[in-house]
């Protein structure tokens, strides 16, 4: 790599960085102005002038879980005393009123509440219904009632976000592929693209799925590029934490549950239901496990995704609310542990790029595992009388050798 390009990804990293901390101070800036009911106008006035002990007061965990959580609205920064905020959808239906739209701007300003001996913020009152924000964000009848939340939230937005690329990048790729022909050799996007697609052929579908590997492909190719493109949008300053979300990780792994089990053949239920060699007295045992570890194999897929991005947004907010933490005790400490907070944040840009691309690798490599053992084919182990007939695993073809000739 030329210096120029490392330069310049050190600038990039340095300017990502800076916008994710001026996201924190703007969520500072608002989570100040939620202090308790008795001082809450002098806590604004303190926050909006860098003035008084309640003004100064940072609260992580608020800041922390209020970007990696979801919200009816999408935050991006905040400049002086303007929040560039980008309010979305509400959709939701009640036995009461029905299918209601609107705007959530509607819901006004948050304010905090003690319920039940927690603190948490609630919006203004629209149509009967508010905002309920603590460790997650509620849509909540004023009544009680059932109320059915179809909003279009920041998760949900990034989804459609990242889809819209998704199909912009393949729809373009394949474009090329239509016009040019495959021996064209390929040019810009066609070209980043093609070692991947080749990549994930090569090292996940075949050596896992034999022959049948054409007939997955969509399937692994499209999940390894959803879960990398929002796995990347994701680590943009103010980015929504998509794939952080336990719901969405769930649904990529039923899925693949799914896919797994349309496509077992009888020869895995055998093995599963009625273990081939195994004494009668150990079925009784051995079953019930193997029918428990079905069950665990989308589960690890869930909290190995879920887990992995949340810690990385978790620990790179972490270390730059320290700036905060710190500056609140003093301005000297504050600003003596920036460069730290900064060179630490920067590395950990950098790792969550990996873990990001590493993390959609393994999410796609484990389906083609947990598909291909459900579509293997009984072997048979007794070729003592067998003519040797060598063939190309892939293809099919015989080669016309003899059993002690060696291959280079």
């Amino acid at each position: 790599m030329s210096s120029r390009r490392f330069f310049s990804s050190i600038g990039l990293a340095l300017a990502l960085s800076f916008g994710v901390s001026d996201h924190l101070y703007a969520q500072h800036g608002e989570g100040a102005a939620h202090q308790d009911a008795t001082h809450e106008a002098a806590a604004h006035e303190a926050a909006a002038h860098g003035e008084g002990e309640e003004g100064e007061k940072f609260n992580a965990s608020e800041v922390i879980f209020g970007h990696v959580g979801d919200s009816h609205e999408w935050h991006f920064f905040t400049a002086g005393e303007t929040h560039v905020t980008l309010p979305l959808p509400v959709v939701v239906y009640s036995e009461e009123k029905g299918l209601q739209v609107f705007s959530s701007s509607k819901f006004g300003h948050f304010h905090p509440h003690v319920v039940d001996g927690k603190e948490i913020a609630i919006s203004e009152s629209y149509e009967g219904m508010h905002l309920e924000r603590a460790m997650t964000e509620t849509l909540v009848s004023d009544t009680g009632a059932k109320v059915y939340d179809f909003s279009i939230t920041k998760n949900v937005l990034s989804m459609l976000i990242s889809v819209a690329l998704l199909l912009w990048i393949m729809l373009s790729v394949a474009g090329k592929y239509k016009k040019n022909g495959v021996m064209t050799a390929p040019k810009g996007m066609q070209n980043a693209l093609e070692p991947v697609i080749g990549f994930i052929r090569d090292e996940v579908a075949k050596p896992n799925l034999g022959h049948k590997f054409p007939r997955y492909m969509p399937l692994l190719l499209t999940m390894f590029f959803f879960i990398w493109i929002n796995n990347m949008l994701g680590l943009l300053p103010g980015g929504a934490n998509f794939t952080g979300n336990v719901a969405v990780t769930a649904c990529l792994a039923l899925i693949s549950f799914v896919v797994m089990i349309a496509s077992a053949n009888k020869h895995f239920w055998g093995h599963l239901l009625n273990p081939p060699g195994v004494p009668l007295g150990i079925k009784f045992l051995l079953v019930p496990i193997e029918i428990i570890s079905l069950f665990i194999k989308p589960i690890a897929l869930i909290i190995r995704l879920f887990a992995n991005i949340l810690a990385g947004h978790i620990v790179i907010l972490s270390v730059i609310s320290m700036i905060f933490i710190f500056g609140g005790l003093s301005k000297v400490a504050g600003w003596g542990f920036a460069p730290v907070s900064m060179a630490f944040t920067i590395f950990m840009f950098f790792l969550e790029l990996l873990v990001a691309a590493i993390q959609a690798f393994i999410f796609t490599n484990l389906t083609a595992v947990f598909i291909g053992q459900a579509v293997e084919e009984a072997h048979h182990h007794d070729h003592e009388h067998e003519d040797y007939h060598p063939e190309h695993p892939i293809t099919g073809q015989e080669y016309n050798t003899s059993e002690n000739e060696i291959i280079a």
